[in-house]
């Protein structure tokens, strides 16, 4: 076994530590194993709220078009940027404050039951869906690249995921995504700044970029970059900020670390864009022809120029370092996506259709989620092995067809449901469905090739691209957003029934009342501290140990560098949960409160 297979062994061991570390944490109620029992810490969510929009596309397609198209790559980027700063503003805390352990709970205060299990089953089968090419995707490329096996990549990192999300549910869902932070992060330094060195210093990159370096080739027309920028703002305000992904919050011990954690992640995508792309940048001018140096990845070589950075300037070690962050980029989605289902599946079919008459206890709510885990995670390793047999076959491509016609529209109703009040009670699953309408004209009738031939004008593939990707968030946000927007003509105060109509009322009274920590959340604190302190001190010790590989000096000092930094993280955690504790009022027992 090579040296960089070790350090993803590693990486594995560190995840399965992970779980065994926050087991007894997740097995108190049926909370707990969902969303912590709302007692997590800002940096904790912060760093979840950050992985789980962070992706392995950032390292393989986002890095492949930074290596082609220069800066135009960074608009997506930016857009999480806005997302979260608008996050942090108004929509964080407000989704702590809705008083729910699952977004579907949440969709049935603010919409109805009929809706509650309209969206649990468009939610469930996509998050499989796309966990499924999350996985899928993440086993080609290693595969290809590095020469592993296809199905056992896919097996291995299934399973590993199904394991963190097992056996301690969201506590270990979050506290491994709060360390896979650390490996993207210590990975994405590290990278920036030998490329640094290496090309001379950022002026370097603008001034001997192959083409225009913040227009790239291909790009007759700029007005389309500038569309593709402001419709990408609105198109990540949605994904962050609505019903489906509020779960990253929900975690939060209070109102202001759910603040908190919105200012965190914004903080980390502000750092990682401006770092991110250093390699590919510098990749482009130093060896421009790192492309061919993987061509078995087909048209998908420009995905491995990390890897080809990697290879010919970064000390040893440092591939085993950049496959631990594929995996940790796709781990963070899938793990989040299980419990998220999960508790979907037990606080919005189990409890209120199946045990409808038979209240279930707590013991049997939590026995019910982790079989939903093991079921969903399977689902999820099955479909990406068939994805891997069809992926040249139509059926592939209809269920990716399904998704997009699906994903847009969902997200319409439940971003705009959180401050557009007085709606009737078909406006949220009525807005998907014209959504889906909308979707089907933009990919088969109102196409950017069509609208190019009303101009009379020919566009390049990459300006297609990027028409398509306008076309597509502008159509919904007019259209599917103009259409939930007008469902409050419809609106009829005397036709909401009373049931309804109060539960809708509390939601948004709710929303605005702010929630405080518990008297014996400092124990959990602690609890938090102490157990990632010393997981964080062990990632350090085994950076510190590749010191010893065979590096030049410099390659030497700087994995000292990043072990030190993640030493002292892992010191300070340790510390802090050393002082200021506060224990619970003698003779009373710590909460398990829902809320």
């Amino acid at each position: 076994m090579n040296i960089d297979m070790w350090v993803v062994v590693g990486y594995f061991l560190l995840m399965v530590l992970i779980s065994f570390a926050f087991r007894k944490m997740a097995n108190k109620s049926a909370s707990d194993y969902f969303r912590g029992g709302g007692r997590m810490l800002w940096w904790m969510v912060g760093a979840t709220a950050f992985m789980t929009q962070f992706s392995a596309w950032t390292f393989t397609g986002a890095a492949g078009k930074a290596f082609s198209d220069g800066f135009a790559v960074t608009y997506v980027f930016m857009g999480n940027i806005f997302a979260y700063i608008v996050s942090y503003w108004w929509f964080s805390y407000r989704f702590r404050q809705m008083r729910v352990d699952t977004p579907t709970e949440a969709i049935r205060r603010r919409f109805g039951r009929t809706d509650e299990q309209f969206f649990t089953w468009a939610i469930i089968p996509l998050s499989v869906l796309n966990g499924a090419v999350w996985l899928n995707g993440l086993a080609i490329f290693v595969g290809a690249v590095l020469g592993y096996d296809l199905s056992t990549t896919i097996w291995i990192t299934g399973i590993s995921v199904l394991l963190v999300s097992l056996l301690s549910g969201a506590w270990g869902v979050v506290a491994s995504d709060f360390v896979q932070t650390l490996v993207v992060a210590v990975l994405s330094v590290m990278c920036a700044i030998v490329a640094l060195v290496a090309i001379g210093g950022p002026g370097e990159i603008i001034t001997r970029f192959p083409s225009d370096f913040f227009v790239g080739p291909d790009m007759n027309y700029g007005v389309l970059l500038v569309g593709s920028f402001v419709f990408f703002l609105v198109k990540q305000l949605q994904s962050i900020n609505n019903m489906q992904d509020s779960y990253r919050f929900l975690n939060a011990k209070d109102s202001g670390n759910a603040r908190k954690a919105a200012l965190l992640a914004m903080s980390l995508m502000i750092g990682g864009t401006l770092i991110w792309f250093i390699p590919p940048w510098t990749t482009a001018i130093l060896f421009p022809d790192a492309a061919a140096g993987h061509a078995e990845l087909g048209s998908k070589a420009n995905d491995a120029v990390y890897l080809v950075f990697a290879e010919k300037l970064m000390p040893v070690g440092t591939i085993g370092l950049l496959v631990a962050g594929l995996f940790a980029a796709t781990m963070s989605s899938m793990d989040s996506a299980l419990c998220r289902n999960a508790g979907i599946f037990v606080r919005s079919f189990w409890s209120p259709v199946v045990r409808r008459n038979r209240p279930a206890t707590e013991h049997h709510l939590l026995r019910v989620s982790q079989i939903a885990t093991i079921v969903n995670g399977i689902l999820v390793i099955v479909v990406a092995q068939l994805f891997a047999q069809l992926k040249g076959l139509s059926l592939f491509e209809l269920m990716m067809r399904v998704a997009t016609l699906l994903q847009s529209p969902i997200l319409v109703p439940l971003f705009f449901g959180m401050f557009i009040r007085k709606t009737p009670r078909w406006a949220a699953w009525g807005t998907v469905v014209f959504g889906m309408f909308v979707s089907w004209l933009v990919m088969n009738i109102f196409t950017a090739q069509w609208f190019a031939g009303l101009f009379d004008v020919t566009l390049t593939s990459r300006e297609l691209s990027e028409a398509t990707t306008t076309l597509t968030v502008a159509a919904h946000l007019v259209l599917t957003g103009g259409f939930f927007c007008a469902t409050r003509l419809f609106y009829r105060d005397e036709a909401m029934p009373a049931e309804q109509k109060a539960m809708t009322e509390q939601f948004f009274e709710d929303v605005e009342t702010p929630v405080v920590a518990e008297f014996d959340q400092d124990v959990y604190d602690r609890l938090q501290r102490e157990k990632l302190g010393d997981i964080t001190m062990l990632m350090g010790a085994g950076l510190l140990a590749m010191v010893l590989l065979p590096n030049p000096l410099w390659g030497r000092l700087l994995f000292a560098a990043c072990a030190g930094i993640i030493l002292t993280v892992g010191y300070l955690l340790r510390r802090s949960a050393q002082t200021g504790v506060v224990a619970a009022p003698p003779g009373e027992p710590l909460l398990d409160r829902s809320y």
